[in-house]
């Protein structure tokens, strides 16, 4: 073999082994999985809604919140809603899918459009006929913490926080070995001072729902989580959105999706402060249903409320290969969890048939 061959075969090779690097460093480490509980598309999109600041939506000074929300410019009213996502988005380091505007769909596909179906739709990645109310049964569907959790190398490093207390049965805590933080149940993870201080201030607070906690408690045992075991796949799910709507309170829905917002930049933040996390992190956040519309409609989701079947997705950070506001796409809302696994460089697809695709935003 001449020395000529054998140099060119020795750049030939280079080469390869160099663009398998690039394809690994640009592949994401960690994914943090977040959902905002009933967060409508049209305030994703489009801000707050006008016909909705009024007294007959639980709104005290309808004046005084449209001069905190409302301008004519669309994109500027999201902004002020969202700033966080929005100001990523607008940079181009994020990507968002579901505003009708540009003809992009994110479908709840489990016809039910409320949560525990909805969740396992995220989760599990394909609707399940059988999970047809909220009840505090075990899911016998296998997620994709779990399937990533009994692999090797995230043995150990996949955790839940959910403001909601049903999440230990849809992540069925018992058999992944999970462990599940949700509701009002009492953290352990963390500095000492600080779970104390959580702790104190969660049995302490006034409990306006007995099934869902306050999404800033859900945030701070999150963050403790990060800090103190860095968990290489990492579940929030926040919930008030949904319970102040389904009370009509359209000042304090906004007010929380407003803080969801800052709640998520507070995550990012911490991940980027932590050497194992920073720049090799995704995020992906969704919702597990729309809502209806009007001034009565939005306060609920059903199969009888439209608008209900539509929900919407983004995603920023390490591995993600799209960005901007998506044009013309159709997804669906099952296609989040083999999404969580691809940018993790792992097929879910692999697990079960039934497992949509991952959204086409993985590099």
């Amino acid at each position: 073999m001449s020395f000529r061959l054998v140099v060119g075969m020795l750049f030939i090779l280079m080469g390869s082994t160099s663009s398998v690097f690039a394809q690994v460093a640009n592949r994401a480490q960690n994914v943090v999985l977040i959902t905002l509980d009933g967060l409508r598309c049209e305030e994703v999109f489009g801000g707050a809604d006008p016909r909705l600041m009024t007294k007959e939506n639980g709104v005290e000074k309808p004046d005084e919140l449209k001069e905190k929300y409302w301008v004519e410019d669309r994109e500027k009213r999201r902004a002020m809603l969202l700033p966080f996502l929005w100001g990523r988005c607008q940079e181009g380091t994020a990507w968002i899918a579901g505003d009708l505007e540009n003809e992009s769909l994110v479908a709840v596909t489990n016809g039910l459009y409320f949560s525990y179906p909805g969740y396992n739709e995220i989760l599990s990645g394909f609707p399940d006929p059988a999970i047809n109310s909220n009840d505090k049964k075990y899911n016998l569907n296998t997620t994709v913490l779990e399937w990533l959790h009994s692999k090797p190398a995230f043995a150990g490093k996949v955790a839940a926080y959910g403001s909601w207390d049903v999440f230990p049965y849809i992540i069925n805590d018992k058999r992944s070995m999970i462990p599940v933080n949700a509701g009002w149940q009492p953290f352990h993870v963390g500095a000492p001072d600080r779970v104390e201080v959580l702790n104190f201030v969660s049995k302490q607070l006034f409990h306006q729902w007995e099934g869902v906690r306050y999404d800033v408690l859900t945030v701070s045992g999150a963050i403790e989580e990060l800090k103190t075991n860095q968990p290489r796949v990492l579940f929030v799910s926040l919930g008030e959105t949904d319970d102040w709507a389904h009370e009509g309170k359209y000042e304090k829905y906004l007010l929380t999706a407003q803080q969801n917002d800052f709640f998520i930049r507070q995550l990012w933040e911490t991940v980027q402060s932590l050497p194992s996390h920073k720049d090799k992190t995704a995020f992906v956040i969704t919702s597990d249903h729309g809502r209806g519309d009007g001034r009565e409609g939005w306060k609920n989701h059903s199969d009888k409320l439209p608008g209900s079947e539509r929900t919407w997705a983004a995603a920023f950070g390490t591995g993600v290969g799209s960005s901007g506001v998506d044009q013309g796409g159709k997804y669906e809302q099952a296609q989040v969890a083999a999404t969580v696994a691809a940018l993790l460089g792992e097929d879910f697809t692999t697990f079960k048939s039934s497992v949509r695709p991952s959204l086409p935003i993985v590099k």
